[in-house]
């Protein structure tokens, strides 16, 4: 029997473990082939794509830092390159670093808008040159972005609400009828 995403090629970046590497196996699952992206974490990249492979599907693992806008951009050119297309990109890598507002450094914040506003700004804008109707751009959200405030997390909270916007008001391609951005939050999904 057909599965809803027989054929489909997906990137999951900062696939290598937990929520990520949940939505690389359900991809996969659901019938599509997957590349994944990872930081350091090389042995539990190895692992979900040794588990892809074993339900019958093909995956990769680069590793691609999402706070560097070359690595993000190659990733998307090699998943490319491998499986002869891209379909869906789950925008899935971020950072927090659980500090007051006064205690962040400048060199913390700069971290945590490069990973988690400029990877996916980096992503999307080289996934989009390679998807055609039916493509899918999946960001996963966080609801201290949208809100509820945590004076913990104010330089997340402010990274996932930039990126809401920038999915937002990322304009339609041509041609693109399908193309949805969406962010998630804890078992609540909203389409932009």
């Amino acid at each position: 029997m057909p599965t809803k995403l027989e054929g489909k090629i997906a990137l999951v970046t900062g696939g290598s473990r937990g929520i990520g590497a949940a939505i690389a196996k359900r991809l996969a699952a659901d019938g599509a082939n997957v590349a994944i992206t990872y930081a350091n974490s090389t042995d539990a990249a190895a692992s979900v794509v040794k588990e892809i492979e074993q339900s019958g599907r093909k995956a990769i693992a680069i590793q691609a830092d999402a706070a560097d806008a070359k690595a993000v951009k190659a990733a998307v050119d090699k998943t490319v390159a491998t499986f002869g297309r891209l379909d869906v990109l789950v925008n899935n890598a971020g950072t927090a670093i659980p500090k007051t507002f006064e205690e962040t450094t400048l060199e913390e914040m700069d971290r945590i808008i490069d990973i988690n506003i400029r990877g996916v700004f980096a992503a999307t804008q080289a996934a989009l040159k390679h998807m055609k109707d039916g493509g899918r751009i999946i960001t996963i959200g966080s609801a201290v972005g949208e809100r509820a405030a945590s004076p913990l997390l104010v330089a997340y909270s402010a990274t996932k609400g930039a990126v809401k916007m920038l999915l937002r008001c990322c304009p339609e391609r041509s041609g693109v009828e399908a193309l949805r951005s969406t962010t998630s939050s804890r078992g609540r999904s909203t389409r932009i």
